[in-house]
């Protein structure tokens, strides 16, 4: 081996790296880096129980009510995409993280960042598609903000929403709440939403039309808990997908999760193009599904109820909470091996929601 110094000056990284001075687009993808940031950086800064729980929303007391208490931003590219809009993401996102608290949503905020020169037309049909989702939801936009920037400083719409809702008594929603033995129960097919991003992003076919799964969950959830509300941790596994859903979990809950991968509900038309792409299903974004972690006494009813609602028909138990390996998720294989499935560092696809 030559005693030459290796000069690494002008290598790159493909992943980037945790020790950065910069925002890197992982840093948005809900995976490692995102955690990252915020645990180290925004959870410092502000302080307080309420942010400390890291969870979809906020469950607060307030005038002696439970109340869950929700914020995101949308910033998907494109506009409009096979089944939905920035506008119906926007509504169904911010409920359905509401609804991971078993929360009822009632109201919710609105804030639009349009970019100047962007067509009217594109901003009455995304206001319009806000309208109708909030309305087959059931909740109210009750209040909101517009701001423009100028050409070449955004792309086109961005949105902001945050939303309020009232927790039912008796129900606590919460990884800390995990024990082994809980049966993981995913409520459909994983994938659709990042895949349509990305054939309409890229141009690409795959021989049939791929819908985005962009849906409010809150109703699905009333079902669930109209069993029981012994239910121990809801998810809705959106960037990142389950994977990182699931890691989330364990991480919390100090648990191991086992999952079985073939149980796992994968369209054909998802991992036929995962397959070409080169990405594992279980890292592609959901906007219209949930991951749950519920007593095993209970199992079977909740799976009764979920395959009876229209959004859980294809609801189906994928694994279980275990004592091993804690912290961990493991996969087992169709060749009867098994394989760690780790927190992503970023994002498959930037820009899904």
């Amino acid at each position: 081996m030559s005693d030459t110094a290796l000069d690494i000056t002008g290598w790159t990284c493909p992943a980037p790296l945790r020790d950065h001075p910069r925002v890197v687009m992982g840093h948005g993808g809900g995976g490692a880096l995102s955690a990252e940031l915020v645990q180290h950086l925004f959870a410092p800064a502000f302080g307080g129980e309420a942010l400390a729980q890291l969870g979809d929303s906020a469950a607060i007391s307030l005038g002696g009510v439970r109340l869950a208490f929700s914020t995101d931003s949308y910033v998907v590219r494109p506009l409009f995409f096979p089944g939905g809009t920035i506008g119906d993401l926007a509504v169904n996102g911010t409920v359905n993280d509401l609804a991971m608290s078993g929360a009822r949503a009632a109201y919710l905020s609105c804030g639009f960042i349009l970019e100047e020169g962007v067509e009217m037309s594109a901003v009455a049909r995304v206001a319009e598609a806000m309208g109708a989702a909030a309305r087959a939801a059931g909740v109210e936009v009750a209040t909101g903000d517009t701001k423009v920037v100028e050409v070449g400083h955004g792309d086109g719409v961005y949105i902001n929403t945050a939303g309020i809702g009232i927790i039912p008594d008796g129900v606590d929603l919460r990884p800390q709440r995990v024990v082994p033995g809980d049966v993981v129960i995913v409520s459909g097919e994983i994938g659709l939403h990042g895949v349509a991003i990305m054939s309409v992003r890229e141009g690409l076919e795959f021989g049939v039309d791929i819908q985005s799964d962009c849906a409010a969950l809150g109703g699905l959830v009333q079902s669930m808990l109209a069993v029981t509300p012994d239910l121990h941790v809801l998810r809705d596994p959106t960037r990142g997908g389950l994977a990182a859903a699931l890691n989330e979990i364990a991480a919390a809950s100090g648990t191991g999760v086992v999952i079985t991968e073939g149980r796992v509900p994968v369209p054909p038309a998802v991992a036929n193009a995962c397959s070409i792409l080169g990405l594992d299903p279980l890292y592609v974004a959901n906007e219209g599904k949930l991951v749950a972690f519920v007593p095993r006494q209970h199992a079977d009813a909740v799976l009764d109820a979920m395959r009876a609602h229209p959004l859980g028909r294809h609801a189906t138990v994928i694994g279980e909470a275990v004592d091993a390996h804690p912290g961990m998720v493991v996969s087992r294989t169709a060749l009867g091996g098994t394989r760690v499935v780790d927190l992503p560092l970023g994002e498959q696809l930037p820009r899904i929601c």
